[in-house]
């Protein structure tokens, strides 16, 4: 890498840590005026928000859409302003301002392995902080490797600063994940990804066939995982975080496929964009992998 991408990098991240000593309310507001500017002048990323949109909900009228791809971008400018206050933060400070509700307690009081489903709203990072504050098993999950290596390292140790995590390269095998899995690590699980084909089958999502990745309904058959839904919100203003601790799905994946277990996947994860439907990561194309024949959506 460039090294002025280092020095670039190193000053955003300054930005950020200088930032996050301002009060709540105050870093609400600056991220609402970043994602006002991002709506603005980061055309692409609208255009694919919109697409996903008018895919997922035909039926709305483009004014409906628009609205919510506008107040989707301020959630989105609120999530990059505050990966400072989540990366550098004391934890006092971090478990006063996330409000935790729900079963929080179960991976701690179940004996077998635990899978957390967590979806990609756009306090997904708050939900792994509150994975690791809010109770006492070890966490391990998967994250996307940064081609800017001072980000990648900064978002590394923002994940691990508190000593209870273990993160892997997708792009690594999976043998060290099912390792720490089976010492008792819970899978902090990030389901709705399109990673391309491959370890994927095309299941509806909103009745749009989306390259989704079976590994959660494989692994929770051939691990014996119990299946518990985390949904992590940001809330307006300087109110902080509300991560719900779902209750555990009983008998997944049971005698279904992995293929219909997946899907039930899928289905929650609708059920759970229709309660908050602007805070999902729409700016990511979801169905960017089409099955073969079919014309590209973006």
């Amino acid at each position: 890498m460039a090294w002025w991408g280092r020095v670039g990098a190193r000053a955003l991240l300054g930005l950020l840590w200088l930032i996050h000593w301002l009060p709540m309310g105050a870093q609400a507001a600056l991220g609402r005026g970043l994602g006002a500017l991002l709506h603005t002048f980061a055309r692409r990323r609208r255009r694919i928000a919109l697409r996903n949109l008018a895919l997922c909900f035909p039926t709305w009228s483009p004014d409906k859409r628009a609205a919510l791809v506008r107040e989707h971008f301020g959630w989105l400018g609120r999530s990059l302003i505050e990966r400072g206050l989540i990366w550098y933060a004391p934890a006092k400070r971090l478990k006063r301002l996330i409000h935790v509700e729900g079963q929080v307690d179960f991976a701690d009081n179940h004996a077998g392995p635990v899978m957390w489903l967590v979806p990609h709203f756009m306090a997904l990072d708050v939900a792994g902080m509150a994975t690791q504050l809010f109770q006492q098993r070890r966490v391990a999950s998967i994250y996307q490797r940064q081609s800017n290596e001072v980000f990648d390292a900064r978002m590394r140790d923002g994940r691990l600063r508190f000593g209870r995590a273990e993160i892997f390269s997708r792009h690594e095998k999976a043998l060290p994940l099912v390792r720490a899995i089976k010492r008792g690590a819970v899978f902090f699980n990030l389901p709705d990804m399109d990673f391309g084909a491959r370890d994927a089958a095309f299941v509806p999502f909103f009745g749009v066939p989306a390259a989704t990745l079976l590994a959660p309904a494989r692994m929770a058959a051939s691990l014996g995982m119990t299946v518990q839904p985390v949904i992590a919100e940001m809330l307006p203003g300087g109110q902080g975080y509300r991560v719900r601790f779902l209750p555990p799905w009983t008998n997944f994946p049971g005698k279904e496929d992995e293929v219909t277990a997946t899907r039930r996947i899928n289905a929650f994860i609708e059920s759970e964009i229709a309660q908050l439907p602007a805070q999902y990561l729409w700016v990511h194309r979801r169905f960017k992998t089409r099955p073969p024949g079919e014309a590209k959506l973006y």
